[in-house]
């Protein structure tokens, strides 16, 4: 498979091997990346630049996190609560517990355009499958942790917000279907955005160029799709590896795009076969992303 017309091709930046790469943000102050392996439980940061990466062991497993204006702290989602993080000393300081009484974990997570963190859950059941128990939350930058008036999920996933920050987007990803709806201090009633149809992959994490179309890594089907913002497809991007999880536009100019990878759940003739399973690809782009939102919260 090739990519398409105006497309570099996905190349591996860093074999990083991650059970369960996630969360990927492009810090433009640091010029570096940062992304969770939420499996081994362990943040990571890498300057493209010049190859420096950096690791810190986390306490649980690490979902998704966020930029904070101060540059010496992170906002985690952890599995089981949100906390600040500071990166010099590894000082952790917990805000809220997550859904204390159900069987979830916290899973997503994006800054909006306000500053605020917008994150999900998912359900990990002791046997069986996944329910749709989950939700989504908000927490304000007064550290107030708000439950949105969105539909329950078994795997939350796809959150990202429009340029001007009044679209929020949003997914299951066992429907298959990529949600919008307004957005603001109130949101409005969701909508479908795209359909991903009946294939044996499931869309997972998202992010939003300069122009307004929607890219989103593809589970289980090696690629990154790339919407406009009507819902239309636009293109796909192939990625050399089937279980592709977040994407996010980072480098100086903002034109390079960068995707974490999976290799859980895959067998080892699977993984044989997927010689890059796990690693963090790029690519440069003919299309601009958009600066990572910070947190605008601080430690209390």
């Amino acid at each position: 498979m090739t990519a398409p017309t105006g497309l570099a091709p996905m190349e591996v930046l860093l074999d990083a091997r991650d059970m369960l790469g996630e969360g990927i943000v492009w810090c433009e102050r640091a010029q570096a990346l940062y992304w969770t392996d939420i499996q081994r439980a362990t943040l990571f940061r890498l300057h493209p630049a010049d190859g420096q990466l950096a690791q810190w062991p986390m306490p649980e497993r690490l979902a998704s996190f966020a930029l904070c204006e101060s540059d010496e702290w992170l906002l985690l989602a952890l599995a089981s609560r949100l906390a600040f993080f500071r990166l010099a000393d590894g000082h952790l300081q917990t805000l809220h517990a997550v859904e204390p009484d159900l069987p979830t974990r916290c899973n997503d997570g994006a800054c909006d355009r306000q500053g605020r963190f917008v994150f999900g859950t998912l359900h990990e059941p002791a046997e069986g499958s996944k329910q749709r128990l989950g939700g989504f939350w908000r927490l304000h930058a007064d550290l107030r942790l708000e439950r949105l008036a969105l539909p329950n999920v078994a795997i939350s996933n796809s959150i990202a917000f429009s340029p001007t920050g009044d679209t929020m987007y949003f997914c299951d990803s066992l429907s298959r279907r990529i949600q919008q709806c307004s957005y603001g201090d109130a949101l409005g009633p969701p909508c479908l955005f795209a359909d991903l149809g009946d294939v044996t992959g499931e869309p997972d994490g998202s992010c939003v160029d300069a122009e307004g179309s929607l890219w989103n890594a593809q589970w289980g089907m090696a690629r990154i799709a790339r919407y406009a913002p009507d819902g239309s497809l636009r293109e796909c991007l192939p990625v050399p590896t089937q279980q592709p999880t977040r994407p996010v536009f980072g480098g100086a100019r903002l034109d390079t795009l960068y995707v974490t990878s999976a290799r859980t759940g895959l067998s080892p003739q699977q993984l044989h076969a997927d010689r890059y399973a796990g690693a963090l690809f790029h690519a440069t782009m003919p299309v601009h992303g958009l600066p990572e939102p910070r947190f605008l919260g601080r430690p209390p």
